[in-house]
């Protein structure tokens, strides 16, 4: 299998905690040298070790972050 190379250009946010220590962040992340590209995934404290995530544009982050905007949060 083919190695994976990554650089976390800027991290973001982190979104939640594991008792394992692993974090679920937001980060600008370059894949395989490629242009950066916004990523939501679980990492390990070390960030030596991912879990599955999604990457989106910065088109798809804005259009995410307009809609979040309009999701009536009343969870009570």
């Amino acid at each position: 299998m083919a190695s994976i190379q990554y650089e976390i250009i800027e991290e973001i946010a982190c979104l939640s905690t594991s008792a394992s220590g692993w974090t679920k962040e937001l980060n600008l992340v370059s894949w395989n040298n490629r242009e950066p590209k916004y990523d939501i995934r679980d990492w390990s404290p070390d960030h030596e070790k991912m879990g599955k995530g999604i990457t989106l544009s910065k088109e798809e982050l804005v259009n995410l972050k307009q809609n979040l905007n309009e999701i009536n949060m009343n969870l009570s």
